[in-house]
């Protein structure tokens, strides 16, 4: 680890949180978007996270297949709760947005918060491995988190909420990178035994939110086969990046 600066580790942990804001700019170019066009940008956003979730869970084998397993699971039970025990609430307001709109708007951002810490311990533990690998991890992390803004975005622009704000939410639920990074790398050995259930986490939690949330709402908006079209582009690109930058 000698030579690298936590400041560094930092720095480039920031810059991955703040990538997640650029997933709001297609709403600062077009103030409005046909209901098809929504639909679409769900299927895009949906497809992505599909391969990003598989991308965390193929890492998170490469250090252990049962506590990445596990990691799933928890991650699953996690968002099925959550999203049960919002459910349950009938009175929930979220800036502008109130009851259904703003329980939606939360179950996502609660789980893009979650699954933030477990890529901050990766971005940590990373540079662990030297600079240059570092670097590598938090420029895939910073792509992967592009596509998770653009679904936060559509969760909140449609209902209401100025892409600004959408933006500045989508870095929000970045921010436990930068404060998980330094901590991580500070204490790599420690963390890296917890490496692989956060990252199960993370894709467990993110593959429902793509097939209940993202999904549900682009096939309302669309026709199937658009969607089905959509996602499989969306998939085909994302992997055919992820092995470029491999």
């Amino acid at each position: 680890m000698e030579g690298i600066s936590v400041w560094k580790v930092f720095l480039y942990a920031l810059l991955t949180a703040m990538a997640t804001g650029l997933g709001a700019l297609p709403f600062a170019v077009f103030k409005r978007f046909k209901r098809k066009y929504l639909g679409i940008a769900n299927a895009i956003a949906a497809g992505l996270m599909i391969t990003a979730s598989f991308g965390l869970i193929n890492e998170g084998i490469s250090y252990s297949l049962i506590r990445t397993m596990v990691g799933v699971l928890v991650g699953l039970s996690f968002i099925v709760l959550s999203h049960k025990l919002l459910h349950d609430q009938e009175d929930i307001h979220l800036g502008v947005l109130s009851g259904i709109d703003a329980r939606k708007v939360l179950i996502i951002i609660g789980v893009m918060v979650a699954h933030s810490f477990a890529e901050g311990v990766g971005v940590g533990v990373s540079f662990g491995g030297g600079e240059k690998f570092g670097t590598f991890i938090s420029l895939a992390i910073a792509v992967h988190n592009i596509p998770e803004g653009l679904a936060v975005s559509l969760v909140m622009v449609p209902r209401g909420v100025h892409w600004v704000w959408a933006a500045l939410w989508s870095i929000f639920t970045s921010l436990p990178q930068p404060l998980m990074a330094v901590p991580s790398y500070l204490f790599v050995e420690v963390f890296k035994p917890f490496l692989p259930v956060g990252l199960g986490f993370a894709a467990g939690a993110m593959l429902w939110i793509a097939f209940s949330e993202l999904l549900s709402d682009a096939l309302k908006d669309t026709s199937p086969q658009i969607v089905a079209t959509t996602i499989t582009l969306s998939v085909v690109a994302m992997t055919a990046f992820q092995v470029l930058i491999h």
